[in-house]
């Protein structure tokens, strides 16, 4: 009579011990702070679960400053396993604050060392690049045909009077992709020509974007003509079949995005299984996606034969680039750039623009009636309205530089960051005011 009751309940005690076996499968969650969109970071999801089902993959997406942010607020043991993004300088700052694990035995053996003079992976063995990706200029061509505008070649081109209104980029401080954007254009024309050069794009540009991804998609959707993007956004609309097309100015630089294990993380042992999978040749196959085109850390040769006819080789393209560029140097000035760039140009770009079309205007009257008085105001205008408004010595000093990677919990910290700041902002609000008075005033003298 106690026989059925006693199947009843082994059966109720095998269904339980059944769930906690589920719970414990799936209790190895590698939680993944990563700033790549949702069409790569799913088609990694899906593949590495459906060969691991055993291990589940949470993504949390979040912009590098505030990847970094988030890492660095949370105690060891409560940690994401793994960090992901395109800006090595990103985990440079991660390195320093002693947040990152060492990777361990994972690097693909067949990615090349360097990519032109940069190396793929750390030489310190904290983290290893999972793609390339370069930076350049992406286009709508039916935009562009319709507004009878030419397609650029390189970044200077879009200081020229036909671009203004045209243009759209984001702000360093709101996207990583775009900090190396800014960060390989200083880099490659120096401070003070590469600032003239962003404030001159800036002044031309529609928008300044809240996030990296609105760049590219206003350009496919048409709204923005041209964008300022790192590759794979360029790529992924025109092998989506947008109208777009993408170039690699000469001033570029070839650099790994690159992944990371985070220490103090919960799940150490299978977020490694997930990263050596996303640098295997089958999770480089993925960059291949026509959503994703990004470039593999592997050369073509090692890819099997499956790289898409016409795909960008970085290695080729990193043997022309005219940047080699300095991922300490960018991080040392991670955030006097981004906070520079917002108060010079984020905060102030009605002014800039108001200035820069005084600028092409009274330029466009000179050049039909040369006038000597009208071109010393012009000059004076130009001189006020791009340049920077922190020189390059005050860029490179070390006491300057530290104040601003300093902790701005700090109260006297904060108030010296904050007062500097605002003399920024207010400088460049004169100054762009003074340009355009001086602009008007030549346009004034050649009636």
């Amino acid at each position: 009579m106690k026989k059925p009751l006693i199947r009843q309940t082994m059966a109720a005690a095998a269904w339980v011990l059944a769930g906690w076996g589920m719970q414990a499968a799936q209790a190895g969650t590698v939680t993944v702070v990563t700033s790549f969109p949702k069409e790569l970071t799913q088609a990694y999801k899906a593949a590495f679960e459906k060969a691991n089902p055993e291990i589940k993959i949470e993504i949390l997406n979040k912009n590098t400053v505030q990847g970094i942010a988030y890492v660095r607020e949370l105690p060891v043991g409560q940690r994401p396993d793994v960090f992901w993004a395109s800006a090595p300088d990103a985990f440079e700052v991660l390195t320093g604050l002693k947040l990152l694990e060492p990777i361990g035995d994972l690097a693909n053996k067949a990615a090349p060392s360097k990519v032109g003079a940069y190396p793929i992976n750390s030489p310190d063995n904290l983290y290893l690049g999972q793609a390339l990706a370069g930076y350049g200029l992406m286009w709508n061509t039916r935009y562009m045909t319709a507004n009878k505008v030419p397609a650029p070649k390189q970044w200077a081109d879009l200081m020229k009077p036909v671009y203004f209104g045209h243009v759209a980029m984001s702000s360093p401080s709101r996207s990583g992709t775009t900090h190396l954007t800014v960060e390989t254009l200083l880099q490659g024309e120096g401070w003070d020509k590469g600032w003239s050069q962003l404030l001159q794009i800036s002044g031309n540009s529609a928008a300044i974007t809240e996030r990296s991804f609105g760049v590219p998609d206003g350009v496919n959707n048409g709204q923005f003509g041209i964008g300022l993007v790192i590759d794979f956004f360029g790529l992924a609309g025109k092998y989506s079949g947008f109208p777009v097309e993408f170039v690699y100015p000469d001033v570029t630089a070839v650099v790994p995005a690159n992944i990371a294990l985070v220490s103090g993380g919960k799940n150490t042992a299978e977020a490694r299984k997930f990263i050596s999978y996303t640098v295997s040749q089958q999770g480089q196959e993925l960059l291949y996606n026509p959503k994703i085109s990004r470039l593999p850390i592997l050369p073509p040769e090692a890819m099997g034969g499956k790289t898409p006819a016409g795909y960008p080789n970085p290695f080729e393209i990193a043997k022309r680039a005219k940047v080699q560029f300095n991922s300490d140097l960018s991080e040392t000035r991670y955030n006097v750039v981004s906070g520079l760039f917002d108060q010079t140009i984020t905060f102030r770009l009605k002014e800039l623009q108001a200035a820069t079309k005084a600028i092409h205007a009274a330029e466009a009257a000179l050049a039909k009636k040369p006038n000597a008085n009208a071109a010393g105001l012009i000059k004076q205008a130009r001189e006020a309205a791009f340049s920077p408004v922190v020189t390059a010595q005050k860029a490179s000093d070390k006491e300057f530089l530290a104040l601003f990677a300093a902790n701005k919990k700090d109260a006297a910290v904060s108030k010296s960051v904050t007062g500097l700041e605002n003399h920024w902002n207010n400088s460049a609000r004169q100054n762009y005011e003074r340009a355009r008075s001086l602009a008007e005033q030549a346009l004034a003298a050649l009636k």
